[in-house]
C-alpha cells in the first residue's frame, strides 16, 4: 500500500455481481461525470432534475459505475455485490479487543444510549459534497469508556457485515465528539443503502472514513489501514488537508 496522496484507488470495482469487471464506454462515463459535476455545483431543484439525468443513464449503464455518481443528494456504490439487511432480531454490534470488557449491542440497546445529533457537510474524496446532512447517534467515545480501553491501546479497527468493508482511526480520533455510531440520517433511521441499520460517521473527514454497515470495533495496538486505504488513499482523510486535495475544510 502507498501512502501517496496523488494516488486513487485502482482497481475499481467492475459491475455488481461481476467481480472481474467489465469495459466502460468513454460516452457513458463522461456523461455520468459530467452529469455528477453539475448536480453537486447546481444543487436545490436543479439537482433533482440532474439526478433523473444520472437515472436515465444508470438504467443503459451496464457497468454499475454509475453507482459512483451523487443522484439526489446522494448516491453510493458498494465493495460486494450483496449485503445481507439486518434489523432488531438479527443485528449485534460488538465491541472488543483491548477492552476490560467486551461488549455486544442490538439497535434498542443503542438507542437507549445518550444520543448525539450533528450537522455538517458529507464530503467525498472524489469531490461531491452534500451541505447540512444530520446524523444522530452515540458518540463512539461513550461505547470505548463502557467497555474500559486498555492503557497500550492507540487505535480501533472496523468491521462491517458486507463481509469485506474494513476501517480505523487512531484511538484519538475515534475519541473526538463529532465521532458517531450513527443509527439515524438526515433524521430518519439509517437506511440499508445508506449502511444501516448502523454506520460509522467521521464528520471531520472525508467519506469513506464513515464505514458503512458498521458490525465490529476492535480496540488495537496499531492503526491497521482499511479498505480504500489499501488501495492508496490517505489513512489520515481530514477534509482538506489529504489526499491531495486543497480544499477549504466544510466541517
Amino acid at each position: 500500500m502507498s501512502d501517496s496522496p496523488s494516488k486513487v484507488p485502482s482497481p475499481l470495482p467492475g459491475p455488481k455481481g461481476d467481480p472481474s469487471g467489465a469495459p466502460v464506454g468513454r460516452r457513458v462515463l463522461l456523461g455520468m461525470l459530467g452529469l455528477g459535476a453539475l448536480g453537486v455545483a447546481a444543487g436545490g431543484p436543479i439537482q433533482d432534475v440532474v439526478a433523473k439525468g444520472v437515472d436515465t443513464v444508470a438504467k443503459n449503464d451496464p457497468t454499475g459505475l454509475s453507482d459512483l455518481l451523487p443522484g439526489n443528494r446522494f448516491r453510493y456504490y458498494t465493495v460486494t455485490s450483496n449485503t445481507p439487511e439486518m434489523d432488531e432480531t438479527t443485528y449485534r454490534l460488538r465491541v472488543e479487543g483491548m477492552v476490560d470488557r467486551e461488549k455486544t449491542y442490538r439497535l434498542s440497546d443503542l438507542a437507549a444510549l445518550p444520543q448525539t445529533r450533528l450537522v455538517q457537510d458529507v464530503q467525498c474524496v472524489t469531490g461531491w459534497r452534500v451541505p447540512k446532512t444530520p446524523f444522530a447517534g452515540v458518540r463512539l467515545s461513550a461505547l470505548l469508556d463502557a467497555a474500559g480501553v486498555s492503557p497500550e491501546a492507540k487505535a480501533i479497527r472496523f468491521r462491517c457485515f458486507d463481509g469485506a468493508y474494513t476501517e480505523s482511526l487512531t484511538l484519538e480520533q475515534a475519541r473526538r465528539p463529532d465521532v458517531l455510531v450513527a443509527t439515524s440520517m438526515e433524521d430518519k433511521p439509517v437506511t440499508h443503502a445508506h449502511g444501516g441499520p448502523v454506520r460509522l460517521y467521521v464528520a471531520p473527514m472525508y467519506f469513506y472514513k464513515s464505514a458503512k454497515w458498521l458490525s465490529g470495533i476492535t480496540v488495537t495496538d496499531e492503526v491497521v489501514p482499511g479498505y480504500w486505504e489499501e488501495r492508496g488513499y490517505d489513512v489520515d482523510a481530514w477534509v482538506g488537508r489529504s489526499n491531495g486535495r486543497t480544499d477549504a475544510p466544510t466541517v
